[in-house]
């Protein structure tokens, strides 16, 4: 009784923080759209000029727009300590978290969003490693002779392909459900578009980060007013990092199922390279995204936010921290114990996948398609001056 009792205060107050955030962005954005110095920055100041007011669904439109480059921070003059404190990247993180509760499926699971940091993260990992290992001492001794790289007779295929395809498509399906909502809600009728000239600026957008280069392909700014480029490469460091290890899992199942070819494979195999080089991608991002968290301007974001970033980034860099030690001593006794420890991360990623900061880039990529396609229609505003 106490627990729901605490859900549905927080719910509540995450209502009322969304109603006070919109209405920040709404004042915020009156400013913006009288003065449009930053018209040239990014995606959100042209999707502002669209319109004379915000309601919620602009708000978390434009949130999810943002890329929280802050090139518009210290290029306002209406930026604090002026009077009228238009701060536009802090308000906008602060809807984007206001997006994610919003739209989380179950809906009562969205209050994890203010939970999910760095500790839950990392006790959730270690917790099932802990398990994994408690159940690999059941049968005998986490150093053995003689099973070197034979992992599915640690754990059996199937069971882990039940576990953790289970926790992946609740995830999946989780974020789906999200971002459909978030869709429905900001994406208004309109003239027809061609949508796969939309889709495929909205792809080049995601995939090049093109709105993290400050609006003069400078970079952003960090903890002064001082430009780099740095956070641009480690993202991409991190995402296509990513991407290569989700590609090393997909090969790696079509050589189990279509091949009968079980792992561990030759290190020069396709699943191997792939992973061994988004590995290293997923150590080089995420530690650099790590090292500009800790010294980013406090005015440049949404502090109550720096757990979640810093839990997400912990668990793509501890996954494949893991991942390459089981590949460099697969062979080696050790091999059970490390088996343990990477799962026990890979479960903690997909445990918290659907609550925690991966949501930033799938809401994110949603926003980028709808400001493709409306960029493509008239212009309401200047259709009503007409």
């Amino acid at each position: 009784m106490a627990a729901i009792e605490d859900l549905t205060r927080l719910a509540l107050d995450a209502e009322r923080e969304l109603e006070t955030n919109a209405a920040e962005v709404d004042r915020i954005l009156h400013i913006c759209n009288a003065c449009r110095y930053c018209e040239s920055f990014c995606a959100v100041f042209p999707a502002m000029t669209r319109r004379l007011d915000f309601n919620v669904a602009d708000a978390h439109y434009l949130a999810n727009l943002c890329h929280n480059c802050s090139a518009c921070l210290y290029a306002c003059q209406y930026a604090p300590p002026h009077e009228f404190g238009v701060n536009v990247p802090k308000t906008l993180a602060q809807v984007r978290r206001d997006t994610y509760v919003e739209y989380a499926f179950p809906k009562s699971l969205g209050v994890l969003y203010r939970r999910n940091g760095l500790t839950v993260a990392m006790a959730v990992s270690l917790g099932v490693a802990a398990f994994l290992i408690g159940a690999i001492l059941m049968q005998g001794s986490l150093f053995v002779h003689g099973l070197e790289g034979q992992f599915y007779v640690i754990f059996p295929h199937n069971l882990l392909a039940v576990l953790f395809g289970a926790a992946f498509g609740f995830s999946v399906l989780a974020l789906a459900i999200g971002v459909i909502r978030f869709w429905r809600q900001v994406s208004e009728p309109g003239k027809p578009v061609p949508l796969p000239n939309a889709a495929g600026e909205a792809a080049r957008a995601v995939l090049t980060l093109q709105y993290l280069d400050g609006g003069h392909r400078d970079g952003c700014n960090n903890e002064d007013d001082a430009f780099t480029l740095w956070r641009r490469r480690f993202h991409h460091f991190t995402f296509y990092g990513f991407m290569l290890c989700f590609a090393s899992t997909s090969v790696a199942t079509l050589y189990h199922y279509l091949f009968a070819m079980e792992a561990p494979y030759p290190i020069l195999s396709l699943p191997v390279l792939l992973g061994t080089a988004g590995g290293i991608g997923l150590l080089i991002g995420p530690a650099g995204l790590f090292w500009l968290n800790i010294r980013r301007n406090p005015m440049q974001a949404d502090e109550t936010q720096k757990t979640m970033d810093r839990g997400f980034i912990a668990l793509l860099f501890f996954v494949s921290l893991t991942g390459l030690a089981l590949l460099a001593w697969r062979d080696t006794a050790a091999m059970p114990l490390l088996l343990a420890v990477h799962l026990g991360f890979v479960m903690g990623f997909f445990l918290t996948l659907p609550y925690g900061k991966f949501a930033h880039g799938i809401f994110r990529s949603a926003a980028l398609l709808k400001y493709a396609i409306e960029k493509r229609r008239p212009n309401p505003v200047q259709a009503g001056g007409e």
